[in-house]
């Protein structure tokens, strides 16, 4: 299934039914009198999250989606129905935006979670409504209010526990598909992964969702190469792993650019908790690792990890460093939580 993460679409509420003018002229009915009925409310658009899906690839086809109308009022006092609800079914994680792709409309993070996005028009009333001691027999009704119409963008972002970052080959999918039975693309040529891919990581007893991205490269934010499109898949992430190419003849100035990457790209990207991992170790000598260790551990403030996907050398202490730095990032969370809670609280 083809993987799209951004949508715009066009969504419209129902119109509210028109009220209705009539009369009772019924031979045993003393006076008769105005019995138009209310017209019926227009349909309302909702977004809901649901389980089982992981792409925006519906919205790319079908890009209208309008609730029903309203049903007019009717003789009798009866009034008519109302519109249908329309519902957008959207995988967690996604936002919705404005039209100008930067408002937020709302964040859908949970299964089940369902937001009103426009609320349809009212019905009209009809001359029964109107009638009073000093209009008996009101002849006018009221048209119903028209829907609400927009252009929205629906943005997917996947909700993992940890994110792999590098360049392009530094090896985030081989080691993805090391550690998970994730089997992403895998090629010795830049940007080989072209969209994100997920995997279920078990340590122990303990398990997470790890993320690989596209590559980044210099001027990434600025829109190079895949540019910073994907970086909103790693938002979520509550640790990152690092992967620096242990063969690239620069590893400090590898280090740097993404580093600069994350920092221009902003939304807190730069401040997570971040594994610096050497990869492809089994192509060096011991002596050359070890170097390549000391070159970036000034820049990283701490020794950097070394591993090889390849060969599987190291990878259970990268894996173990991240879940606990997951662990510590899930119970600042808690903490946090826990502490808007008690300010919420009053005597």
């Amino acid at each position: 299934m083809k993987f799209l993460d951004q949508a715009k679409i066009f969504v419209k509420s129902g119109n509210g039914g028109n009220g209705a003018v009539a009369f009772r002229r019924e031979k045993y009915v003393e006076f008769g009198g105005p019995a138009g009925g209310n017209g019926g409310k227009g349909g309302d658009v909702w977004i809901e999250c649901v389980d089982g899906l992981n792409t925006l690839i519906d919205y790319r086809y079908m890009q209208h989606y309008k609730a029903g109308t309203g049903i007019g009022g009717m003789g009798k006092d009866r009034t008519g129905a109302n519109g249908t609800d329309i519902t957008l079914r959207v995988p967690v994680g996604t936002q919705v935006f404005e039209e100008d792709n930067e408002t937020l409309i709302c964040d859908l993070t949970e299964v089940g979670q369902r937001v009103r996005l426009l609320e349809g028009g009212n019905g009209g009333f009809g001359n029964a409504h109107f009638k009073s001691a000093s209009n008996q027999a009101p002849r006018h009704a009221n048209p119903g209010l028209p829907g609400v119409e927009k252009w929205i963008w629906l943005r997917l972002k996947l909700i993992a526990d940890i994110g792999l970052v590098g360049l392009p080959n530094a090896g985030k999918s081989t080691f993805l598909a090391a550690v998970s039975a994730a089997r992403p693309k895998i090629a010795d040529y830049p940007f080989t992964t072209l969209h994100p891919n997920l995997g279920v990581v078990r340590i122990g007893e303990k398990s997470c969702v790890m993320a690989d991205i596209p590559g980044l490269i210099e001027g990434a934010h600025e829109g190079a190469g895949i540019g910073d499109r994907f970086l909103g898949h790693v938002e979520r992430c509550g640790v990152h792993i690092h992967l620096i190419d242990a063969t690239s003849e620069n590893v400090k100035a590898d280090y740097t650019t993404i580093r600069e990457e994350l920092i221009a790209y902003g939304h807190g990207l730069a401040d997570k908790h971040q594994i610096v991992v050497l990869n492809k170790i089994d192509a060096l000598s011991d002596r050359e690792v070890e170097e390549k260790k000391q070159q970036l551990a000034p820049l990283v403030g701490a020794r950097p990890l070394a591993a090889s996907a390849v060969s599987g050398k190291g990878i259970q202490p990268v894996l173990f460093a991240a879940m606990t730095a997951l662990e510590q990032h899930k119970d600042s969370q808690r903490e946090q939580a826990a502490t808007k809670e008690d300010m919420k609280w009053s005597p």
